[in-house]
């Protein structure tokens, strides 16, 4: 008790655990909540909580409801799922892919994500999971970072075209991006290029302080 007393005025650190994928993770409690840290950015629940709650909020959450299949692509503490579950109460299937088996474990161990009864969870590599899929998608939600850094496949063709063959007709996308410097919004820009009259796609800037939301909805 004394420690979530404390973690009102200050973050107190609970578990500190190194990965050979996400390097350095932190259970902190924060403001009397769990949350998942890297070294340099918070990774689940916390701001990124609230980051994917906001991209959710703008598909809507009634028409989640009647989505079927959801994909989750990286789960880290899985807070998104866990909005899905319990904010939005969705009751289709939720596949969530994470290529660190440490991060499950502490998902699992401190935010109970292993209770979601709709949950399946597939260790792998995101790019290589998309690859191999022949199930689509009501929604697929990409939320892919090492610390800081977004991989760069996530922005070349090859792998968006990848995601929209996986997407159902009237499904979305909802991607998170960092933006840190002005490059990063330079490759946002360009992102939105990638996508033709198919596709509805909308920006959303500036959600947290370095992040920017795209919604993408496949018309056809």
């Amino acid at each position: 008790m004394f420690k979530k007393f404390l973690s009102f005025f200050i973050p107190v650190n609970l578990v500190r655990k190194d990965s050979e994928v996400s390097q350095q993770l932190e259970v902190t409690l924060n403001n009397g909540k769990l949350v998942l840290d890297s070294k340099n950015t918070n990774y689940s629940y916390g701001s990124l909580q609230r980051i994917l709650r906001k991209g959710l909020h703008y598909i809507g959450f009634e028409r989640i409801r009647e989505f079927k299949n959801i994909l989750v692509l990286g789960v880290a503490g899985g807070s998104v799922i866990k909005t899905l579950a319990d904010d939005i109460a969705y009751k289709g299937q939720i596949t969530g892919v994470e290529i660190d088996p440490k991060i499950i474990e502490i998902a699992n161990k401190y935010f109970e994500l292993d209770k979601v009864p709709n949950c399946n969870i597939v260790i792998c590599d995101a790019f290589e999971f998309v690859l191999k899929s022949k199930e689509t998608y009501d929604l697929i939600i990409i939320d892919i970072f090492k610390d800081t850094i977004m991989p760069g496949f996530l922005f070349e063709d090859f792998f968006i075209n990848k995601v929209n063959q996986i997407l159902n007709v009237n499904g979305f996308i909802l991607f998170n991006t960092m933006t840190l410097t002005k490059k990063d919004f330079e490759r946002n820009q360009e992102y939105k290029t990638h996508f033709n009259s198919n596709y509805s796609i909308r920006l959303y800037p500036k959600v947290e302080e370095h992040n920017e939301l795209f919604t993408i909805k496949k018309l056809r």
